[in-house]
């Protein structure tokens, strides 16, 4: 993630909605990244043609370099080596060695698993740069996904050094519990766009919430 060692707090990973127009949302994410503090964009649209990602990719990378924050596609690391995204993010730690194959050493691969200790154990020893765990709270995003405990944050922390991200129906309000659990990234996705105030001042929200942690 780009300047992890120069901000080691806990920082923003933020989810693109499921469906964009790539230009005007290219807007909108300029606005939120110059709000506060982000690591890092994952381009998630699900269902989308590969043409589709390369395009949106097209319109929000400058976006994300011009602030020094990373792009990563979702589960197509074809794409992303194509495109000259960051990375990739998996929705399956065994596929991890064989997106590295495709990027190279240097690109970010990270992993989604779950609650699952043993995925997440497995998908950093295959050289994940980060596993993500969740869903930690009810989610418009991801309706049906089971809850996680926050105890899992707080053993990954002990044990290993790999860097987690918190997901999953993550707002301002409950983001906390996460952080002081042992979160390295939190993921956000409607919480930012669907914002009453709009994204700007969602990150705004959630630098302040993040900071409080630390000041505790």
């Amino acid at each position: 993630m780009a300047n992890a060692e120069a901000a080691p707090r806990c920082r923003l990973y933020l989810i693109t909605p499921p469906g964009i127009e790539p230009a005007r949302f290219a807007d909108t994410l300029a606005a939120a990244l110059a709000a506060g503090d982000v690591a890092c964009v994952q381009l998630r649209l699900p269902g989308a043609s590969d043409e589709a990602i390369r395009r949106a990719a097209a319109a929000l990378m400058p976006v994300c370099r011009a602030r020094d924050v990373a792009l990563v596609i979702d589960e197509h690391a074809d794409v992303a080596a194509d495109t000259g995204a960051d990375g990739v993010h998996l929705g399956d730690g065994r596929g991890v060695r064989a997106a590295r194959g495709i990027l190279g050493d240097d690109a970010i691969v990270g992993a989604s698993c779950g609650g699952s200790r043993h995925a997440a154990m497995a998908a950093a020893e295959a050289g994940a740069d980060y596993v993500s765990f969740g869903a930690f709270f009810a989610s418009p995003t991801v309706p049906d996904a089971a809850l996680v405990s926050t105890e899992v944050l707080s053993w990954w922390s002990d044990v290993m050094e790999t860097p987690c991200v918190a997901v999953g129906g993550v707002t301002p309000g409950n983001c906390a519990r996460l952080v002081a659990a042992g979160a390295d990234f939190i993921a956000v996705s409607s919480a930012v766009w669907d914002h009453a105030e709009g994204a700007a001042a969602a990150v705004r929200a959630f630098n302040v919430a993040v900071e409080s942690v630390g000041a505790n």
